[in-house]
Formats: structure tokens, C-alpha cells, sequence
């Protein structure tokens, strides 16, 4: 038999759930995630919207050999990239209980 009291608390409780997760996603652009490659030669700094905020390029590294420059600002931007995922995912996941399961949603 359907439960009207049941019904209510699952809908508010969907509710709870929905303005905390509309709190995580606001607070993204707060999360500011350091990585860097090349033993700090480039230094990334990302959001948790996956935006990059700054790149430092050691002048050192500029003068090393082009590809292996590009080859450290591909690895440092990926690295940030991949630890702003798990901590936006992290954070997700405390809000809803892992409800979300493995869904890697962007900018999420």
C-alpha cells in the first residue's frame, strides 16, 4: 500500500540532497588544486571546475629541449586535472552517499 508519510520524507530528503550538491557545485571554483612536473619545473595551479588558474614555467625549463618542455606542461595540466576530478568526485560523494556511484561527471 502507498505511504503518503514515506512519499514526503523521500522527497524532502531529495530535496536536502539537491541544495547540498548545488552547495559542492558552487564551491568549485573555490577547490584550487597544485600540481607540477619536472621536479616543480612547471608548476599548475586548476580549479575544481577543471579551469586552469596559473602555469609557471622555471627558466630552466625553457631552456631545455621544446618537446620536452611541452612534455612537462602536458604532464603537470593532466595531474591537476586527474586529482581536481577525484576531489570534486570526493566531495560529490560525501553529499550524496556515493549515491552518484562511479558517474564521473564533468565539472561535477
Amino acid at each position: 500500500m502507498f505511504n503518503k508519510g514515506n512519499m514526503s520524507t523521500m522527497l524532502k530528503q531529495a530535496r536536502d540532497m539537491q541544495k547540498k550538491i548545488e552547495e559542492v557545485q558552487s564551491d568549485l571554483e573555490n577547490i584550487i588544486i597544485k600540481s607540477d612536473s619536472g621536479g616543480g619545473l612547471v608548476k599548475v595551479e586548476m580549479n575544481g571546475k577543471q579551469e586552469i588558474l596559473g602555469l609557471t614555467i622555471a627558466s630552466e625549463a625553457i631552456n631545455e629541449d621544446k618537446e620536452l618542455l611541452e612534455d612537462l606542461i602536458i604532464s603537470a595540466v593532466n595531474k591537476a586535472f586527474s586529482s581536481s576530478q577525484k576531489e570534486v568526485q570526493s566531495r560529490m560523494n560525501s553529499v550524496t552517499g556515493g549515491m552518484l556511484g562511479g558517474l564521473n561527471i564533468p565539472g561535477m
